[in-house]
């Protein structure tokens, strides 16, 4: 399954503009959304309550199945169809050391630190082909951080086994096995 057969694109509202849509990511999302004018995008600050966590399109896949499989919701997924990416909002809960950040990077994986400013899908044309929802928001509801990142250390492909060193509950989510 491709990222293009995933991505659902949220509908356009009779009136989809700017500030229409930032509304909705306020109102139904819960999201701390704003317009940067100068940009004609829609961003949203990364903070003690929103987190952010992106990885390529095909890990994303396996990642948001898994948590599916396991009864979690993954809550609302933007994807980057140029870059073939997808970032998850989720509760910054997370516990990341350096050893977990090495690991992490060695498979592509980044975490939103405080303060980063993530771009949300925007009504304007030009803004559509470098973002859409693969799942939008539906209500407030976004993962543990710690659970997406212990699913992405399960749907990880053996040839990219470098052990994380998550600190996570593994009664959560299950850990791949080394053998």
């Amino acid at each position: 399954m491709t990222a293009a057969e995933v991505t659902t694109i949220v509908p356009t509202l009779p009136v989809d503009t700017l500030t229409t849509r930032t509304e909705f990511y306020r109102s139904v999302g819960g999201l701390d959304a704003h317009i940067r004018p100068e940009l004609q995008a829609i961003i949203v600050p990364a903070s003690s309550t929103l987190g952010a966590i992106m990885m390529p399109a095909e890990l994303a896949a396996r990642v948001r199945l898994h948590m599916q499989k396991q009864g979690i919701r993954s809550g609302p997924i933007i994807s980057h169809p140029r870059s073939s990416r997808w970032t998850f909002l989720v509760r910054p809960d997370m516990d990341i050391d350096v050893q977990t950040y090495a690991g992490m990077f060695r498979i592509q994986v980044t975490v939103a630190r405080p303060g980063t400013e993530i771009a949300l899908p925007s009504p304007i044309r030009r803004h559509q082909q470098f973002r859409c929802w693969t799942q939008p928001p539906t209500d407030r509801y976004r993962p543990s951080g710690s659970v997406a990142l212990a699913a992405i250390d399960a749907c990880r492909p053996p040839s990219e086994w470098t052990h994380m060193a998550l600190r996570h509950n593994p009664t959560t989510v299950p850990r791949r096995s080394t053998s």
